[in-house]
């Protein structure tokens, strides 16, 4: 990883203090109550995935203008950046890689519908109908944890 993307404000800011309005507390205490749920919930093959969902989260990191005046963050295509950072590391397996991936899917679908932006949402639909039913259910629950976790 790019060292000069580490060491800005933006990286620490989010990793420890904000993100946005949905999320109450920064990336890492967000990030230990998604695996609190997992816990919670008997659902110990989610457990890394809660840790790792949102790695990638503070690399991409940014404020356009709307947020420079809340005070907010973005972080524009995140799940796949924490994907890559995650995909070649051989002690995870890929139902792990698959939940940091595809965590945000079902939730970008329904945004890019609301906005009309079907380019993008048929372009998720089209990932999304290649995944199994058991594993739809399981990135269901998943975000629910994660939806849990941002109060």
């Amino acid at each position: 990883m790019n060292k000069s993307k580490i060491f800005r404000k933006e990286f620490f800011l989010t990793l420890c203090l904000k993100q946005n309005k949905w999320h109450r507390h920064g990336v890492f205490l967000h990030t230990l109550k998604v695996v609190y749920h997992c816990i919670e919930n008997n659902r110990y093959d989610m457990i890394m995935a809660g840790f790792l969902h949102d790695i990638g989260k503070p690399f991409v990191a940014y404020q356009d203008d709307e947020d420079i005046i809340t005070g907010e963050y973005s972080f524009t295509n995140h799940e796949e950046i924490s994907y890559r950072i995650v995909k070649n590391w051989f002690f995870i397996n890929d139902f792990t890689k698959n939940i940091v991936r595809y965590h945000y899917l079902i939730r970008g679908m329904a945004n890019a519908k609301k906005k009309n932006q079907m380019g993008k949402y048929h372009r998720m639909k089209r990932i999304y109908d290649k995944l199994d039913d058991d594993f739809i259910e399981d990135l269901k629950l998943f975000m629910k944890f994660d939806d849990l976790a941002k109060r």
